[in-house]
């Protein structure tokens, strides 16, 4: 097992990561969990097709020189006691939870033994990481399912619990591709959280304990609503539009980081951006 450091580690995938070519992404993950010795453990629980999926990412892992790649199948809530999952997490330097519905994830693992032991091989310094419902788990609170191109509304977005990786914020995955800004804000008003971001496809979030890199080909957008002077939640119907005024938007791609303390960009030169376009 590669020694553990005290760094929490997230890497955050807005789904349809290069797996074929260069697989910058996911080589960032194998390199952050290890590099050569990495112990990768991959979390099929999102999806109905565990083997197929798994494999795949075995391939994509093994090729980039990862020591020992195994899946995690949990098809029931049962499964998640499994004393053999339960040893391979326990090794584990990469926790990588695949795509599919997220709500799968919440329903199958939280709470459960399995959920504690992930939780406490973060803390100890293992990486983790989720691609599109593998991401939308992240937060303490999630997104279920929700309208993409709309404008926003209290109807657009279901909320619920999801694995508490990153508290506080709210993300989104496959966000520019599917016009998911209407729902984000609307997740970011309901909740409320203070921070809501939208990762495109091919595009992660990589998380250092308070400092957000990104990386990909397409960029993240953030909707910083801590300084919001007014929304109109507690006075519309839920299909009637919402209004919010005062919130911050920030678009960064590949090289930008943030501040999850400041709150604040930082620029790829590595100077801090105190000026944000307003939104509403």
């Amino acid at each position: 097992m590669v020694e553990s450091n005290s760094k929490r580690q997230l890497v955050i995938i807005g789904g349809a990561e290069d797996k074929e070519g260069d697989s910058q992404i996911l080589r960032e993950f194998v390199r952050r969990a290890g590099g050569t010795k990495a112990n990768i453990v991959i979390m099929t629980a999102a999806t109905e097709l565990p083997r197929e999926v798994g494999e795949n990412y075995i391939r994509v892992f093994e090729r980039l020189g990862a020591e020992n790649v195994r899946i995690v199948d949990t098809e029931t809530r049962d499964d998640a006691s499994s004393s053999t999952a339960l040893k391979a997490i326990s090794n584990a330097s990469g926790i990588f939870f695949t795509g599919g519905d997220q709500a799968r994830i919440t329903s199958i693992l939280k709470d459960t033994d399995i959920d504690a032991a992930i939780h406490k091989r973060y803390a100890e310094g293992a990486v983790i990481a989720g691609t599109s419902a593998g991401a939308a788990v992240m937060p303490d609170k999630m997104i279920v399912e929700g309208d993409s191109q709309t404008n926003p509304r209290i109807e657009t977005v279901e909320m619920g619990p999801g694995m508490g990786f990153l508290p506080g914020v709210v993300i989104d995955q496959h966000f520019s591709q599917r016009g998911r800004l209407g729902r984000l804000i609307s997740a970011l008003v309901l909740e409320p959280a203070v921070l809501g971001f939208g990762i495109d496809e091919n595009t992660a979030m990589v998380v250092t304990d308070t400092q957000i890199e990104v990386i990909g080909e397409g960029a993240v957008t953030i909707v910083d609503e801590s300084e919001a002077t007014y929304n109109n939640v507690s006075e519309i119907l839920k299909d009637e539009p919402l209004a919010i005024c005062g919130a911050k938007l920030h678009i960064l791609p590949h090289g930008f980081k943030f501040d999850l303390k400041t709150r604040q960009p930082i620029l790829s030169n590595g100077s801090v951006a105190n000026v944000s376009v307003g939104v509403g």
